[in-house]
């Protein structure tokens, strides 16, 4: 008797467990009291469907690089005289920004010049005795290619004279200083940087499914951290002939105007990239319902919610795209959509009023 007792206890245990399975699997519960006769509207929220101008656009990553850039470096050996220039300072083609000391080298061009002087005058004089047949043609020929040997070698101590003064080689803005005055240099170290920063290029790749839609002159907007609430506008400036086999991306300059300078080589930018726009609906993304592959959303009309269907376009900051399911002005719920069922009666609660900001004391 023991034994039939705990098994009839087993089976009405089974017995209620399944019939609870089945109540709920057909829409039993809370929610199904709430869709009942009689049941309490369930509070909500709601906003209105709008329209607004869809952007198609894609998004990139980016670093900034000047579109000119160089190492300022000497090119002869020497020690340093003068520095004129100030980190950060504005400078123009042909400025001076360094003198070397250049003692030597003058030396050098005042013998150079002596040693052309005194090729050129035996040279004429000889070519003045030739014409009296007193000096053989081979020797002017001689003199006339000592001459020329002479002004060359005076050309190369001009020229290297000439190098001990470092000058801008472009418009732009000079970097820190690396070196100080007396300071011993030669043609590997670097006394400044150069950076032409009127205009600045933004590096960054694409996938390869917007290839042939990107093209120079195509609108870019790009946003940095250090500026949180300003948009930089510019446009491509050229896009790479390949594609990365292994990323199935290619690269993209932008060109950035930068008269104000707030912008600097080698910063970080979100940037995108603007390929055309429409008009479509928009609703707050918290307003849809991601189930499946489907999308859907709670309409709400005549004091009741309609679970409707909605094809998903694209997202903006705040709001998704709805291409098709919603019609201008419609409105949807956008809180309490746990526990709302197709055709559950709805009490449409006020938005929250923004909390005004603490005085400052």
């Amino acid at each position: 008797m023991h034994v039939i007792r705990q098994v009839l206890v087993l089976l009405v245990l089974a017995a209620v467990a399944y019939g609870g399975w089945l109540w709920l699997a057909q829409g039993g519960g809370p929610a199904a009291v709430e869709r009942g006769p009689g049941a309490r509207p369930v509070p909500v929220q709601v906003a209105s469907v709008r329209p607004e101008t869809i952007v198609d656009s894609v998004e990139a990553v980016a670093s900034t690089r000047s579109a000119q850039a160089v190492d300022i470096v000497p090119t002869v050996n020497g020690r340093i005289a003068q520095i004129l220039f100030e980190p950060g300072q504005r400078v123009a083609k042909g400025d001076l920004l360094v003198v070397l000391d250049a003692q030597e080298e003058e030396a050098s061009v005042a013998e150079a010049e002596a040693m052309m002087a005194d090729a050129r005058a035996q040279f004429e004089r000889a070519e003045t005795l030739a014409k009296t047949r007193s000096v053989a043609d081979a020797r002017v020929d001689e003199l006339r290619a000592g001459y020329l040997s002479a002004e060359a070698r005076t050309e190369i101590a001009r020229q290297r004279l000439a190098d001990t003064k470092i000058r801008a080689p472009f418009d732009g803005v000079v970097g820190l200083r690396e070196v100080s005055v007396g300071a011993l240099v030669d043609d590997g170290t670097k006394i400044t940087t150069l950076d032409a920063v009127e205009i600045l290029e933004a590096e960054f790749s694409v996938p390869e499914q917007y290839y042939g839609r990107i093209v120079p002159g195509t609108t870019i907007r790009a946003t940095a951290s250090a500026y949180p609430d300003r948009v930089f506008e510019g446009v491509v400036g050229a896009v790479d002939s390949r594609i990365d086999p292994v990323a199935r991306a290619f690269r993209v300059r932008g060109e950035i105007p930068n008269a104000d300078r707030a912008l600097a080589a080698g910063l970080f930018m979100v940037v995108e990239i603007v390929l055309g726009s429409h008009e479509g609906l928009v609703v707050p993304e918290q307003s849809v319902v991601l189930q499946g592959r489907s999308s859907f959303v709670y309409r709400v009309a005549d004091g009741k919610a309609s679970r409707v269907e909605v094809v998903l376009g694209q997202r903006l900051r705040g709001v998704v795209e709805i291409t098709q399911g919603l019609a201008d002005n419609d409105t949807v719920a956008i809180t309490g959509l746990q526990r709302l069922r197709d055709g559950s009666a709805v009490d449409i609660q006020p938005a929250p009023v923004p909390a005004e900001p603490a005085p400052v004391s």
